[in-house]
C-alpha cells in the first residue's frame, strides 16, 4: 500500500513543480495535497497525527496557527481538504473536518491567545466583521498590528451569525472563536455603519474591505413583489438576530445551494407544514453540501428537481401559488455542466403561501461605488490574487464581497492573505507563525493496512429535530476520532 502512495506522491509533487516552473513563480514548499488545498493553508496532517496521540491542544494550536475559526470550520466547513485527501486512492478520504471539531470540542485550556494582545493606536480598519473582516484582524494582531472591525450587524460574524441556523452552527459555538480573535487585542465596533472608504484611509494607515454578499438575487418574474415573497438571507436573517420570522405554511424554495437548504430546513422548524424546494438542474448538480440534502430530505423537505420558476401567483397582494416549468439540460456551459432549458407546455402549479428565492447573493459593494473608488468588476471588488490589493492605494478586500458568495474557508484564506500583505506594506516580515515540527507521529503500517472504514458523525434522530434548532450532526467519540486519525498516510513526511 505505501508503495502505491508513493506513486501518488511522486506524481502529484512533479505536477505541482512543473506548475509553480511553468508560472515562474514559487509559492512555497507543497507538503500535502490536503493542506494544498485549503485555502487558508491549514497543517493538516501534523494536527490529525496530534489528535492520533491524544494531543488535542496542540492539534487545536497548530490550526489556529492558520485559522482561527475552528469550531466553525470543525463544523460548517465544505472541506476541499478531503477532496485532495490521498487515502482516498486506498479507500476513502479521512473525516478531517469531524476531527477538526472532535479536538476542539474536547480539547482543554484553548481560550488562551497565541499571542499577547496588542495594544495602542489601531492601526488598520477593517470593513465587516465576517470571517474574511476578522480572520484579517487575527493575524495582524498576531503580527503586533492593531486592527479597529467596523460592522454594520448588532452581532459580529456576517454569514457564519445570520446565514447559518443554529442547528448547523450553535451561537455558542460561534462566540467560542470570535471571543478567541478578539483576546488578541482586536477591538470591534458592532451597530456601525461605515459610509465613506475615504475617510477610513484618512484616519488609518490601511483598510480592509470584507462586507461580504449580504442580498439575495432577484428571480425577475412576475409577482415577485407579493407579500410572502421573501430573501433567503433575509429570512434566515431574522432568526440569526433572535427574531421569529414570519413563516408559511406551505412554502417553496427556488435554488440548490446551502442557503437554499438552510431556509427550507429552518421553515420547517418554524412551522411550515410542507416544504418544497424547486432546482432547475439535477440533484447531482445541487451546490448544497450532500448531508445537507439527505438531512433535509429525511426531515421531510420535497424536492422538485428540473424545474424553473415562471411567474408567482397571487390574490389580494399576497402569494397563492408558484408556475414553475420543467426544464431539460441542454448545451454545455462554460463551467462544464448542461444548460438548463424550458419544456415548451410543461408549466404546471404549486399551491403555497410562501416563496424563499435563493439563487445566488449579490456582493455589498455600496460604499465603494464611488468617484476614485476601488475598481469593480461584475459587481464585485477587483484585486490583486495575490495579495488582496485594490486599485486603490493601502485598500486591501477579500471574502464574499470579491467572490461573489464563497466557503467561510475560502474568506478565512482571503483575510488571512490580505493580512500578510497588509503587514509586509507597512514594513513587516508579512510571515504567519511556524506551524510545523510539532509531531513526527506515523501510524505503524500494519495498522494502516487494518484501518477501520471512515468514520461518520452521528446525528439527532429526525424525530428530535424539528422541535426546535439543536445541532443535528454531533460529535464523535474519544474511540472513533482516534482510530480515524490513525488512518492518515501522512503523506507530508519523506520516506527514507
Amino acid at each position: 500500500m505505501l508503495s502505491t502512495l508513493r506513486y501518488f506522491r511522486d506524481e502529484y509533487e512533479e505536477h505541482i513543480y512543473l506548475k509553480h516552473c511553468r508560472a515562474g513563480v514559487c509559492e512555497g514548499l507543497v507538503w500535502a495535497p490536503c493542506e494544498h488545498a485549503c485555502p487558508a493553508g491549514v497543517n493538516v496532517p501534523e494536527y490529525v497525527a496530534s489528535i492520533a496521540e491524544g494531543k488535542l491542544e496542540q492539534a487545536v494550536d497548530i490550526i489556529r496557527r492558520r485559522n482561527p475559526f475552528v469550531s466553525v470550520c470543525g463544523r460548517v466547513c465544505d472541506h476541499p481538504c478531503e477532496q485532495r485527501c490521498r487515502r482516498s486512492e486506498l479507500d476513502q478520504p479521512l473525516a478531517i473536518r469531524a476531527l477538526k471539531r472532535y479536538a476542539i470540542d474536547n480539547a482543554e485550556a484553548v481560550g488562551e491567545p497565541l499571542a499577547p494582545p496588542v495594544d495602542g493606536e489601531a492601526e488598520v480598519a477593517i470593513v465587516g466583521g465576517g470571517p474574511a473582516g476578522l480572520t484579517c484582524a487575527y493575524f495582524l494582531a498576531l503580527m503586533g498590528r492593531k486592527s479597529v472591525v467596523f460592522e454594520e450587524q448588532p452581532i459580529p460574524g456576517g454569514m457564519l451569525a445570520l446565514g447559518i441556523p443554529e442547528y448547523r452552527l450553535p451561537k455558542d459555538v460561534l462566540q467560542r472563536d470570535v471571543d478567541f480573535i478578539l483576546a488578541h487585542g482586536v477591538e470591534l465596533r458592532t451597530g456601525v455603519r461605515v459610509e465613506s472608504i475615504e475617510e477610513l484611509r484618512q484616519q488609518y494607515k490601511a483598510v480592509f474591505v470584507g462586507s461580504g454578499a449580504q442580498k439575495a438575487r432577484s428571480l425577475g418574474i412576475e409577482g415577485e413583489d407579493l407579500e410572502g415573497v421573501v430573501d433567503s438571507l433575509e429570512f434566515l436573517r431574522e432568526r440569526g438576530l433572535g427574531r421569529e420570522p414570519w413563516c408559511g405554511k406551505s412554502v417553496v424554495v427556488i435554488g440548490g445551494g446551502n442557503v437554499a437548504v438552510d431556509a427550507a430546513r429552518s421553515a420547517l422548524r418554524l412551522g411550515a407544514e410542507k416544504v418544497t424546494i424547486a432546482y432547475r438542474r439535477t440533484r447531482e448538480e445541487m451546490p448544497a453540501y450532500e448531508e445537507e440534502i439527505e438531512e433535509a430530505i429525511e426531515e421531510g423537505v420535497e424536492l422538485e428537481l428540473l424545474t424553473a420558476p415562471t411567474r408567482i401567483l397571487g390574490e389580494a397582494g399576497k402569494v397563492t401559488g408558484i408556475e414553475l416549468a420543467r426544464m431539460e439540460l441542454g448545451e454545455a456551459e462554460q463551467d462544464g455542466r448542461r444548460r438548463p432549458e424550458p419544456v415548451e407546455g410543461s408549466e404546471f402549479v404549486v399551491e403555497c403561501d410562501m416563496v424563499l428565492p435563493a439563487i445566488g447573493q449579490v456582493s455589498s459593494v455600496e460604499t465603494l461605488e464611488v468617484e476614485d473608488g476601488p475598481d469593480l468588476e461584475r459587481g464585485r471588488v477587483k484585486i490583486d490574487p495575490r495579495t488582496g490589493a485594490t486599485s486603490v492605494a493601502n485598500v486591501f478586500s477579500g471574502g464574499d464581497c470579491v467572490s461573489g458568495g464563497g466557503s467561510a474557508i475560502e474568506a478565512i484564506g482571503a483575510g488571512q492573505k490580505a493580512a500578510l500583505a497588509i503587514d509586509e506594506m507597512l514594513g513587516g516580515s508579512g510571515e504567519l507563525p511556524d506551524d510545523r515540527g510539532f509531531t513526527s507521529y506515523q501510524t505503524p503500517e500494519e495498522e494502516l493496512d487494518a484501518a477501520p472504514p471512515r468514520a461518520q458523525e452521528p446525528v439527532l434522530p429526525v424525530g428530535e429535530r424539528l422541535d426546535g434548532f439543536c445541532e443535528v450532526a454531533l460529535c464523535l467519540d474519544c474511540e472513533a476520532a482516534t482510530a480515524e486519525a490513525r488512518r492518515c498516510l501522512r503523506c507530508d513526511l519523506e520516506e527514507d
